[in-house]
């Protein structure tokens, strides 16, 4: 099994990368995706957020009211670190289990927004980056998403600088072509992460190496 971490920017088209990698044959385990499962209605996760943040982070239905969360602990650091303890254990315990139920030879792709952040590189065998400009991830967040310019700016400052993502960088996708190329790049990706998870453990080249090599891809 080869573990991969992927990550990106905000609207550095990452979801992009990792759908194009699944359609390749990845096991994905989208880190996004488990963290919402994870304070669905009725879940021990969702019980411990509504004890440390009280009943109005809920909506009428029970579920999680998000956009109200946030307005809560991304000003405050400390509430942010609050829900940090209860989240990222839940998502971690549930990435392994998804992890587990892959077959050996499996190519298995962590989409993890925040690795960077929090310093997750050594957890995988190599780190994927996709990568954009700024100016991209902007136009992408106020064209696609509908953000406005102060928030997409807010959440762009937010995340770790572009040179800080590329520091932890095994291999670069370069996200600021046509979507024809970064296909094409994709698939010369995936045929390089089936020949390393089909190379014998102890042949791997340690995470150092790999970085030195993908800075320059």
């Amino acid at each position: 099994m080869l573990k991969v971490g992927l990550t990106g920017g905000i609207g550095a088209g990452k979801s992009e990368v990792s759908r194009l990698l699944v359609e390749c044959g990845a096991v994905l385990i989208d880190a996004d995706r488990i963290a919402r499962e994870v304070v669905a209605p009725g879940t021990p996760g969702l019980a411990a957020v509504v004890d440390a943040f009280g009943p109005d982070v809920l909506t009428a239905d029970g579920s999680l009211d998000r956009p109200r969360l946030g307005s809560l602990v991304f000003a405050d650091s400390g509430k942010l670190a609050v829900l940090n303890s209860i989240v990222h254990p839940l998502v971690g315990a549930r990435s392994r289990e998804l992890e587990e139920a892959a077959t050996e030879d499996a190519v298995v792709v962590h989409d993890v927004p925040l690795l960077t952040e929090n310093g997750l590189a050594p957890l995988y065998d190599l780190v994927i980056v996709v990568d954009a400009s700024p100016a991209t991830q902007l136009d992408r967040l106020l064209r696609l998403r509908g953000m406005t310019e102060e928030d997409a700016r807010a959440r762009m400052a937010a995340q770790a600088t572009r040179e800080k993502r590329l520091e932890i960088a095994d291999i670069v996708i370069d996200n600021d072509v046509p979507l024809e190329r970064l296909e094409r790049r994709v698939r010369e990706v995936w045929a390089e992460l089936v020949r390393r998870a089909h190379t014998p453990r102890r042949a791997h080249t340690p995470r150092r190496a790999h970085r030195e090599q993908g800075s320059e891809e």
